[in-house]
């Protein structure tokens, strides 16, 4: 095994956190002993040991770490957060070499760490698989550098290019094989948003009742607070926010932000990147989804189009861009998009 097969799979145990680890990135961690893998780790959840903890303390023969390689996707962390540096740990463990895929971009990082085992007399070899894991990393990496949330637009459409009927009516377009993948989605990332109408006339839960794994944050853009207060998006049972124009307001479990009217879009970036959500799915409606394609602040979207027609009704959102790839969903067509003027390449 050579170093970008190792790295290979220092990334299969990173995606082992998709979904609990956030605002952190996902991070795995291998240990080498005479090209024989020894210890392996993974950061299962945010708050915990990170993966170079977890990979060291899973090696049977601590006394062979004198002379391992560890291999990490993520320059080891330089700086005492939820849990104490791994540079240090590395360093105290005297393991000789060290190969990385990515510099950290968070400014606490950013280089310390890998100053740190250069400062010990640890070769470190870095680069290795670097757009696979910056791929890997992309909400992170995203949040770090753009300084705003990873966002995945999400939609079904019918044949027919319809969201809803003229009625804002719209269950369901897509199948259940489809409506339980996105709930798989919704527990993947950090928070969920919808506008005004889709509150309003779907009046959804916005949580994973068909899937294993933690709800997202729910936010909804209520600009003149019409949403009824009975509303399944207020019933304060996961964390909310609602971005309006008139009043802040704090209750249990639900956060009402106001933002100013000329810059609404800036603030609510912003106020969502100080509260450290990483990454926001996208569910609609037309005209939400539709701001966040003309202002360019997508990175990702996922288009169901279902076999119904509709005949009329409100319009899908129109995509520019062509698809990456399709799949075929129990009959649902899957298309995903990916925004590569705005995509983050180093």
């Amino acid at each position: 095994m050579n170093d970008t097969d190792l790295m290979h799979r220092v990334l299969q145990l990173a995606m082992l956190g998709t979904g609990s680890v956030a605002p952190n990135p996902l991070v795995g961690s291998v240990i080498t002993y005479q090209n024989k893998i020894i210890g392996e780790g993974w950061h299962k959840e945010y708050g915990k040991a990170h993966a170079e903890v977890n990979a060291i303390a899973s090696v049977k023969e601590p006394e062979l770490l004198a002379e391992s390689t560890l291999y990490v996707n993520l320059e080891p962390c330089s700086h005492f957060g939820k849990t104490p540096p791994c540079a240090n740990l590395i360093v105290e463990k005297k393991i000789p070499r060290v190969v990385i895929a990515n510099i950290d971009s968070n400014p606490l990082v950013a280089g310390k760490g890998i100053q740190i085992l250069q400062n010990a007399g640890i070769q470190v070899k870095t680069g290795v698989l670097e757009q696979e894991a910056r791929y890997l990393n992309r909400r992170f990496f995203t949040f770090m550098e753009k300084k705003r949330p990873y966002i995945v637009l999400k939609w079904a459409e019918t044949a027919d290019g319809f969201i809803a009927r003229k009625d804002f009516s719209s269950k369901w377009i897509s199948n259940e094989h489809s409506r339980t993948l996105v709930h798989k989605w919704r527990s993947e990332e950090q928070a969920i948003l919808v506008g005004t109408n889709t509150a309003i006339y779907d009046n959804p839960q916005l949580n994973v009742r068909h899937w294993s794994g933690r709800n997202p944050i729910r936010i909804v853009i209520d600009k003149n607070l019409k949403i009824p207060p009975t509303h399944h998006i207020f019933d304060a049972s996961q964390l909310t926010i609602c971005y309006n124009l008139y009043k802040n307001e704090n209750l249990p479990n639900l956060y009402f932000i106001r933002l100013d009217k000329d810059f609404f879009w800036e603030n609510l970036l912003q106020d969502l990147f100080e509260r450290k959500i990483q990454s926001v799915l996208v569910e609609g409606g037309t005209k939400l989804l539709q701001s966040f394609i003309d202002k360019n602040l997508w990175d990702e979207a996922r288009v169901f189009v279902a076999k119904q027609h509709f005949g009329e009704g409100i319009a899908a959102p129109q995509l520019l861009q062509k698809p990456i790839s399709m799949q075929d969903w129990q009959g649902d067509k899957l298309f995903f998009y990916e925004n590569h003027q705005f995509f983050v390449e180093k």
